[in-house]
């Protein structure tokens, strides 16, 4: 038997604002708010967003990698989230692998490739 992933999960200040931006970038819909943890439903997992005191400091420990939706280029999917509020941390580029670093607006970072 081995793990299989159930959720993942962001810290931040305000879970449902955090969730709303995050379903809408998803274009998912929130599934549960209880007040101090609100679920999105996406896929392959869901995305929880419990509250915490503070805001993030410093560069993630963990972080969630996206790839662009199949017929969308990587730019212009990092084009539509910038545009939703995304911040653009910074560009990596390997053989053969090319990403975006972003920051949703609480602060957390992930990737888009």
């Amino acid at each position: 038997m081995s793990l299989k992933p159930g959720m993942i999960t962001m810290n931040c200040v305000d879970p449902q604002e955090l969730a709303k931006w995050w379903a809408d970038v998803l274009g998912s819909k929130i599934a549960k708010d209880h007040g101090d943890f609100v679920i999105v439903e996406a896929q392959p997992v869901p995305m929880g967003f419990q509250r915490v005191p503070e805001k993030p400091q410093g560069k993630n420990h963990v972080h969630v990698d996206f790839a662009a939706p199949p017929g969308t280029g990587q730019a212009e999917e990092v084009e539509r989230l910038v545009a939703l509020g995304a911040r653009i941390v910074d560009k990596h580029s390997i053989p053969g692998l090319t990403w975006t670093v972003l920051q949703d607006p609480a602060g957390n970072e992930f990737c888009v490739h």
